[in-house]
């Protein structure tokens, strides 16, 4: 396939990177600073691109099999969320590309908690709220759209680098947790999702969550 990452240069967006290239797909990878693309696996296609522009977005997408978004604002720039989810969908509109999202899990529901968010939790920190609230207008956007081919992944609470294990759980609108009660996915194994996701899709138009 031929894939457009936009955050390739991330903790998650780098990781996506290499399990495309593993596979054998032809990968461009998307960087506001394409100095911080310079260690990309070989063969990968550098390019500048801002996941909020959308014409970055149609002429970066065009020709292309997918488009993985894997972007992350930096503290006080939360709002940029739902501005990129814009920017992506209506660049994707405009060159008829499929588009998968990597985003938050502030919007899952607490599991035997009937209509308890993550982010409505109690105990939920105050430092995640603004990316936490976030996120949750991000999906909004995607779920208001219906001309575009997206999938959107929500991680389990704890999203950290770690272990390719290929073992792991998938889900859709619960937080998934393990039988001590913990919540959390490797960012090596969720790209191992995001890609499957990617060759074989399963949730076109809805979110899909993962965890141990």
């Amino acid at each position: 396939m031929r894939i457009t990452v936009f955050g390739a240069a991330g903790d998650v967006g780098s990781r996506v990177v290499a399990e495309a290239v593993a596979r054998g797909h032809k990968v461009t990878a998307v960087g506001r600073n394409p100095a911080r693309l310079a260690d990309s696996p070989v063969g990968v296609i550098v390019r500048q691109g801002d996941a909020r522009n959308v014409e970055d977005v149609a002429s970066l997408s065009a020709g292309q099999d997918l488009v993985i978004s894997a972007t992350r604002p930096v503290p006080g720039s939360e709002h940029e969320l739902a501005i990129a989810a814009k920017g992506l969908l209506a660049g994707a509109a405009a060159s008829g590309v499929r588009l998968l999202v990597v985003g938050g899990a502030s919007s899952l529901f607490i599991p035997d908690s009937p209509g308890t968010t993550v982010v409505d939790a109690p105990g939920f920190p105050d430092d995640l709220r603004p990316i936490a609230l976030a996120c949750s207008e991000q999906l909004d956007v995607f779920r208001a759209d219906a001309a575009v081919d997206w999938t959107y992944l929500s991680p389990p609470a704890l999203l950290e680098p770690g272990e390719r294990t290929g073992r792991f759980r998938l889900g859709r609108d619960e937080l998934i947790v393990d039988t001590a009660g913990n919540s959390s996915i490797s960012m090596e194994d969720l790209a191992i999702a995001l890609l499957d996701e990617a060759e074989r899709p399963q949730h076109p138009r809805t979110r899909f969550t993962i965890g141990y």
